[in-house]
């Protein structure tokens, strides 16, 4: 399971950790389900993060892989909910159009992306830690592109510029 912690000041992006966690010495699927569950809550207490982005479940034609996939990300939510962080899912496609532009992006490709957009000096040598990091950077472009919903309803006149809107309009600046 990969993993990318990034923190955002103002519109910059800066990558905090990204890694692996290596679940291949457990024996069975609680066990890595608990150190699923373990380490995602050992980040958050460690790093705080305001929220979590998760790749999106995508469908294979393994049907026990998918089960697998489908616990482990059930476990990472699970973790995040149980510290109060807000959860938002990405499908595969989504983040590496977001991340490259193109939405059948290789893993190489969505890596060097990353490399170049937070200034990474080497790639690890598993680039599930860069799918990880990917979702993260993912939600940033996201979420910067979101327009805020606004409840109020708007006033309608004519405006001579943004000042002259923003002064008639203050209960729609966020």
């Amino acid at each position: 399971m990969g993993y990318g912690l990034i923190i955002v000041r103002g519109t910059k992006m800066e990558l905090i950790e990204m890694d692996v966690l290596k679940l291949g010495k457990l024996e069975g699927q609680p066990l890595k389900l608990k150190l699923i569950f373990e380490t995602t809550l050992e980040l958050i207490d460690k790093h705080k993060p305001d929220e979590l982005a998760i790749e999106a479940q995508f469908f294979g034609k393994n049907v026990q892989s998918m089960l697998k996939l489908g616990r482990a990300q059930g476990v990472a939510i699970a973790a995040a909910l149980y510290r109060d962080i807000p959860i938002f899912e990405y499908a595969p496609k989504k983040i590496k159009q977001s991340i490259t532009g193109n939405g059948n992006a290789s893993k190489e490709q969505v890596a060097e992306m990353l490399k170049q957009l937070l200034s990474i000096k080497e790639l690890p040598k598993l680039l599930d830690a860069t799918d990880g990091l990917a979702a993260a950077v993912c939600h940033f472009f996201q979420k910067s592109a979101k327009v805020p919903l606004i409840k109020t309803k708007a006033k309608k006149g004519n405006y001579s510029g943004w000042g002259a809107f923003l002064s008639e309009n203050p209960d729609r600046v966020i």
